[in-house]
């Protein structure tokens, strides 16, 4: 019962601080587009370890009559991927003011490699949550309106993963 008690409390947490994550315009893009990487990172490791537990406890679990419907992916997994989404949502209006404000300074190299690093993103979240929302996929097409045509490689990319 413990066991169950601390990995519902973790992940409940975890949905928390997601959930209430705020990206504060004060705080340089770098370092926040690294927080919002570090918690989609830490939901990925949790929710791969619910699994695991899933996998080996559910049965004894049910046995005990300690409740399991947490574990299952309707339960607290099912909120922690929604959280992501509002995430990745901030993560892109981030990355789309930060090109904005690279655009007007000419610096095609640091664009670059925002818009690598908000694809990579973009995609990982994509295969965390199982596709993403109408909001995220507006957020993903004002960036890919925003990509000169000198980026057509990143243009191609940003568009393949709006269509999947």
């Amino acid at each position: 019962m413990r066991e169950a008690a601390v990995e519902y409390r973790e992940l409940k947490m975890l949905e928390q601080e997601i959930s209430s994550y705020k990206d504060d315009p004060d705080i340089p893009c770098v370092a926040s587009l690294k927080r919002m990487a570090s918690l989609l990172d830490k939901s990925e490791r949790s929710i791969q370890k619910l699994v695991v537990l899933r996998n080996s406890a559910i049965c004894s679990y049910q046995v005990y009559n300690i409740p399991t419907a947490w574990m299952l992916d309707s339960g607290i997994t099912s909120k922690i991927k929604q959280a992501s989404m509002t995430l990745v949502k901030m993560y892109m209006k981030r990355l789309t003011m930060e090109l904005e404000s690279i655009r007007n300074s000419d610096r095609e190299s640091s664009q670059d490699s925002l818009l690598l690093q908000g694809v990579h993103f973009a995609y990982r979240a994509h295969q965390f949550a199982g596709g993403l929302d109408s909001e995220t996929l507006c957020a993903f097409e004002e960036i890919r309106q925003r990509v000169p045509g000198n980026l057509a490689g990143s243009r191609e990319l940003l568009a393949g993963i709006a269509s999947s």
